[in-house]
């Protein structure tokens, strides 16, 4: 995408002086089992300095069995513009799409149930960033350094944001504003955007957004990513957690990949490669000294590597403690990614390719309007 300076609109945001109301805002917010989280997260985006007239936060609940529904109906009569789904279907793909379906506005924006808004201006400057900017969609950062994290936690958001924790080419631990593609980063969108492209690929159990965004980003549409906007998202707080957490990124990339062959890079499956190593190397090794070798050099530089990132990650934060946390960590993570990647490439093997599941064309789901 050529780079722009946000001054040059493209013409697809909610532009000033279009009339005399600030435009209607359709907060998405798909949740399961999220009663430690909700109420914080709901907290913060009803009491926006935006008119509340002009806003709803829609949740999606996908059949939680926790008490983040009774949470949720506690809240309603204070919040006429809170209104709770149902999401038959559990997955936050589902859920994403009960909400857009039942939207009434001008733009949508995602929220996940378990997050720390950076303000009660967030609205406002969210229609800034699209006023300013004209674009089509708004990606936004999103760190882990939650207040209250643990050690844990606190190991995760340092390794999480480097190079050695996310994908290399993804923006999103980045603070500098700019033109970007949407794949991982856009989380805010013109009611347009859905008219085009559809809705979110029901199939996906994690990842649903970067399928969505890819396709954003293959109809031609810009994103302007800001922090502005930055959302804060709390960490696993258990490396069992982290793990399983990783499991999905891992299966949901591989989805991607198999629906849009043209999203591979060597990066995206050099954890599943990682994990085969492991698993198969022992086996090698047992009948060739040269592949004993080739192995045990291959696990040293792994933690050579790791020693070393979380060597330079503790100085930088100037916190020694992260020394114990981080390999523990950084293992998890490549672990989890890794086994995802092959336990979906194992089930596709055996079993065939997942039916999409992705809704096309606004009208075809009876999308809302918004009150003018």
């Amino acid at each position: 995408m050529t780079a722009r300076s946000p001054e040059q609109s493209t013409g697809w945001g909610p532009q000033p002086g279009e009339n005399d109301e600030p435009p209607f805002v359709s907060i998405v917010v798909p949740v399961r089992n999220e009663g430690r989280f909700i109420r914080r997260t709901l907290e913060a985006l009803l009491h926006q300095d935006y008119d509340p007239e002009r806003f709803e936060v829609l949740v999606a609940d996908g059949e939680s069995t926790d008490d983040t529904v009774r949470i949720v109906r506690d809240m309603q009569p204070q919040h006429g513009n809170l209104r709770l789904l149902a999401n038959p279907r559990r997955w936050s793909s589902a859920g994403r799409n009960r909400a857009v379906t039942a939207a009434r506005g001008d733009v949508l924006v995602v929220v996940d149930g378990h997050c720390e808004l950076s303000g009660p201006d967030y609205l406002t400057r969210l229609m800034a960033a699209f006023r300013r900017s004209g674009a089509a969609c708004i990606g936004r950062p999103q760190p882990l350094d939650v207040t209250g994290a643990s050690r844990l936690q606190r190991a995760v958001a340092v390794a999480r944001s480097s190079w050695l924790g996310h994908h290399p080419e993804s923006h999103i631990y980045s603070d500098r504003e700019a033109w970007v593609r949407p794949q991982s980063v856009a989380v805010a969108y013109h009611r347009s955007v859905f008219e085009m492209v559809g809705l979110f690929d029901e199939s996906f159990d994690a990842c649903e957004d970067v399928e969505f965004n890819h396709r954003v980003d293959r109809a031609g549409l810009d994103c302007f990513f800001t922090p502005d906007v930055a959302v804060r998202y709390h960490p696993r707080g258990s490396l069992a957690g982290l793990f399983r957490q990783m499991v999905r990124y891992g299966r949901g990339r591989v989805r991607l990949l198999c629906k849009h062959p043209e999203t591979f890079s060597p990066l995206c499956l050099a954890p599943g490669l990682w994990v085969l190593g492991l698993v198969v190397g022992p086996l090698l090794a047992w009948f060739s000294t040269w592949l004993a070798l080739v192995y045990g050099g291959a696990l040293g530089f792994y933690a050579l590597v790791v020693s070393a990132v979380s060597a330079s990650l503790a100085w930088r934060q100037r916190d020694a403690t992260l020394l114990a946390w981080l390999p523990p960590v950084f293992a998890a993570i490549h672990a989890g990614a890794g086994a995802g990647i092959v336990q979906e490439l194992v089930a596709r093997l055996f079993a065939g390719p997942v039916e999409s599941k992705a809704t096309h064309g606004w009208e075809a789901v009876g999308a809302g309007t918004a009150p003018k």
